[in-house]
């Protein structure tokens, strides 16, 4: 079984404040940051708010190889990626309410309901779903259920590795991203009972189906794919499956290196939507029309090495990347229109992997 593989400055000048949301409150807001211990992280490091950027604070080594986190309320919810993985609950302070096993091996993805009434983890390498029902926030015993399914590239694809979990904005189903078996799974969650995985999406082969996103206000849903560098645009429907409308390349034409599909955000507005390219080292930037379809619009260098998350602080202004080879959270500024703006700033963190607010 193939194992798990191993934005902050101040506003521009008032001669460009004119091209730049004007948004005060999240310089003041504290980020969390999750690393990989391989790559010299020591856990999950707070990053206070430090005028027009972020300073880099403890880390608390309670939460190494936390590669993944969601929040709700009071509570905060973390993925320990390594074998025999765990899903912690912290307060906001950090304290451990609880650790229960991932229901599998490198967790990487965790997500939480919109009702609050279940969380969702990923288990990469053994391609598994856990699902904990929430009472009062507090994680209960998961429901574990497996994946099957391989593709054509026998180094990563041998067997199903579940990479992104996401409920529906209606609550109504649970998909499940699986990189190894080149599909999307469903969950219907709207019986009550947890049912088998059923196949929502059929990527093309050998694509490696990594993260999806769901449009804020449409039934659409956005995938990125890990091998084959597309956006695949979707169109949902009410028994849970996806239907393609389009593919887009999120590279260059001319483009000639190896590179590998990552994050994928879009804003409040479902106007603009955001991709990072690990190997071309870049963000690109999708313009959205109204009915949800997507155009190339910019890619900018990641400023940094491998950007495997990304954060949109549109309150801010600002997008930050995560770039986990260098070590590094490169800052842009968001234009009025959404394009990325470059800014020399930069935040040392060890192998960061992951963003959230504080």
């Amino acid at each position: 079984m193939t194992s798990r593989r191993s934005v902050l400055a101040g506003m521009a000048a008032t001669a460009t404040l004119s091209a730049l949301p004007v948004r005060a409150q999240g310089w003041r807001q504290a980020l969390i940051a999750g690393t990989y211990a391989a790559k010299g992280g020591a856990g999950v490091y707070r990053l206070p708010a430090s005028g027009r950027s972020w300073s880099v604070g403890a880390a608390d080594p309670a939460l190494k190889d936390a590669s993944f986190g969601v929040s709700r309320g009071d509570m905060r919810y973390f993925v320990r990626e390594f074998a025999r993985g765990r899903m912690v609950a912290t307060d906001r302070d950090g304290k451990i309410l609880a650790d229960l096993p991932s229901g599998g091996d490198d967790p990487c993805h965790i997500a939480i309901a919109p009702n609050g009434a279940l969380l969702a983890v990923a288990n990469y390498s053994s391609g598994t779903v856990a699902l904990y029902p929430l009472a009062a926030g507090m994680p209960q015993p998961p429901i574990i259920r497996q994946h099957k399914g391989t593709g054509p590239r026998t180094d990563r694809q041998a067997g199903p590795h579940a990479h992104w979990v996401g409920f529906t904005p209606d609550n109504r189903f649970l998909h499940a991203v699986d990189l190894g078996a080149d599909a999307v799974f469903a969950y219907a969650l709207s019986t009550g009972e947890i049912g088998d995985p059923a196949i929502a999406w059929r990527a093309p082969a050998g694509s490696g189906p990594r993260h999806l996103a769901y449009h804020p206000t449409l039934p659409i849903g956005y995938v990125v794919t890990e091998f084959a560098n597309t956006l695949t645009t979707l169109d949902a429907q009410a028994d849970g499956t996806l239907t393609t409308r389009a593919t887009n390349s999120l590279l260059p034409p001319d483009w000639q290196g190896t590179s590998y599909g990552a994050h994928i955000a879009i804003d409040s507005a479902g106007r603009r939507l955001y991709a990072s390219n690990r190997g071309h080292n870049s963000i690109a930037v999708f313009d959205l029309a109204e009915d949800g379809s997507a155009t190339l619009a910019q890619h900018i260098p990641c400023g940094g090495d491998w950007p495997r998350f990304f954060l949109l602080l549109e309150d801010s202004g600002q997008l930050l990347v995560a770039n986990e080879r260098s070590g590094n959270v490169a800052i842009f500024d968001l234009t009025y229109d959404g394009r990325l703006r470059a800014t020399p700033a930069r935040i040392a963190v060890p192998g960061v992997v992951f963003l959230d607010r504080a």
